[in-house]
């Protein structure tokens, strides 16, 4: 059987793509089916203020895996890809599914390998090079590109992309997965498996999900709990949706997380089933946030020009379940970041010693445990998507756009929705100032200059290579041309 050592718990990470913190039923969305993420939350912690490091797929994914911000990691924007969506499964590979962007740098399956681990990928690596396991996961079954169809799965078997026809995306992602358990039941190594959904990312279609999700829910779903035709800050733009095209996507995405939810709860059988639930923790999290009508836009930090920085996009959902030793029915509010994370595991472990050298994020283990976290420095999180970078507060919101702005400054705590841009009103000067001498001096102590973002021509429009390349950054923003 899987480890029975409480100081080496099995580790069952789950991440979804492009969910919204507000796209659960138990953070109050009343409209959408999420009960196996509702009874992680009933019987583990969710973290109500945690934060993506960077609103966007790859840049988001390497900070969780590195504990690095992009400017340290050099993904600053989402990988190229190709893709027909369509059932015909064309997705092709281009030049960046052949760079190894992570090389060099620890991450944390690589670094749990190191203490007995077996790891193992199951879903999107959206990561460059996918060809040969990465990132220290021993079982590879990685979905490489940034995007597929949901019925056209192509996956990584022996050292080639594979098309899977007929299955559906999250039911075989964790087929594999599953087969990963199954196979080393009787193991006495602890595992950590990484399962990371492709739900709910585009594409929204019928014909991409269950019918019985689509037409016997969804399809009459009236969608309140998402607002809609919200206005932007005067600088920032958006391409459109209409009436027909929002109830089409908010139709595909609530009926991808449903999916996605009913497979959690094949993983959580089994860990009930195989009796190793009390010695696994799981931890359920999104790259990014996502909007879906919020501010009047579909879509993450990309979804204007230039790039966001709403909680809506930047806010993730984050519930850690381990019965018997995580708190259950916590819901806590500290501000918490993704680059935390692989401190806190490694803080969890007992292995603080054997967290690289120079990461921005600082253990917040002591909440899985039932203390405080009083001790830490920052009152800060802090966000970046090329040359825009984000300072919040409980209280306070600056976003910095270098060169020369658009700006931004919201009181969260009054204006949660930031409808009224504050930045250039009278009154505010000196919390600007202080703001952003806390902005740049907290990047400054982190960055490699060599790939600062703030000095990159990232523009929401995906990245080809190495940031270190002239060629590295696509250029283009369609609705503007």
């Amino acid at each position: 059987m899987t480890s029975g050592d409480a100081n080496r718990p099995n580790i069952l990470f789950v991440l979804t793509d492009d969910q919204g913190a507000w796209a659960m039923g138990c953070t109050g969305n009343a409209e959408i089916r999420t009960p196996n993420l509702d009874r992680l939350a009933r019987e583990g912690i969710r973290f109500d203020n945690f934060f993506c490091t960077s609103p966007v797929c790859s840049p988001a994914r390497a900070s969780i895996l590195t504990g690095r911000i992009p400017s340290q990691h050099g993904v600053h924007d989402f990988l190229h890809w190709q893709s027909d969506t369509s059932n015909a499964g064309l997705d092709q590979p281009v030049p960046a599914d052949r760079v190894p962007f992570l090389q060099g740098m620890e991450t944390y399956a690589e670094l749990l390998a190191g203490l007995g681990y077996d790891t193992c990928l199951s879903g999107k690596w959206h990561l460059g090079d996918s060809l040969t396991p990465r990132a220290g996961f021993g079982t590879w079954n990685p979905m490489p590109y940034g995007g597929t169809s949901y019925y056209v799965v192509p996956v990584v078997e022996d050292g080639e992309v594979r098309k899977h026809e007929g299955s559906y995306a999250s039911d075989l992602f964790v087929d594999n997965a599953l087969q990963f358990l199954d196979a080393r039941a009787d193991a006495e190594n602890p595992f950590c498996l990484a399962v990371h959904f492709t739900a709910p990312h585009a594409p929204w279609g019928r014909e991409h999900h269950p019918t019985e999700l689509w037409d016997d829910y969804y399809a009459n779903c009236p969608f309140d709990s998402v607002p809609d035709a919200q206005s932007l800050p005067a600088g920032l733009y958006a391409s459109p949706t209409d009436s027909e095209q929002r109830r089409r996507k908010l139709t595909g995405y609530f009926a991808a997380l449903d999916g996605m939810d009913r497979n959690v709860g094949r993983l959580l059988d089994w860990l009930d089933e195989h009796g190793v639930a009390e010695n696994t923790l799981v931890v359920f999290m999104s790259d990014n946030g996502m909007n879906m009508g919020h501010h009047g836009l579909y879509g993450k930090g990309n979804a204007t020009w230039p790039q966001n920085m709403f909680d809506t996009s930047v806010k993730v959902p984050c519930l850690i379940r381990r019965p018997g030793h995580v708190p259950p029915g916590v819901v806590n509010t500290d501000l918490l970041s993704q680059y935390d994370w692989l401190p806190t595991l490694l803080g969890y472990l007992g292995e603080a010693n054997r967290v690289p050298d120079g990461l921005p994020g600082s253990s917040f283990a002591p909440l899985l445990e039932g203390r405080s976290i009083a001790e830490r420095k920052s009152i800060y999180v802090f966000d970046e998507y090329g040359p825009v970078r984000m300072i919040r507060s409980r209280e306070w919101k600056l976003v910095w756009r270098y060169p020369a702005g658009p700006h931004e400054l919201y009181n969260v705590a009054d204006d949660p929705e930031e409808r009224e841009n504050l930045f250039s009103r009278p009154g505010h000067t000196g919390r600007i100032r202080s703001l952003r001498r806390e902005l740049d001096d907290w990047f400054a102590s982190h960055v490699d200059p060599r790939i600062d973002g703030s000095k990159l021509p990232v523009t929401g429009r995906g990245q080809r290579d190495h940031a270190t390349k002239d060629d590295a950054f696509a250029y283009r923003y369609p609705w503007l041309e």
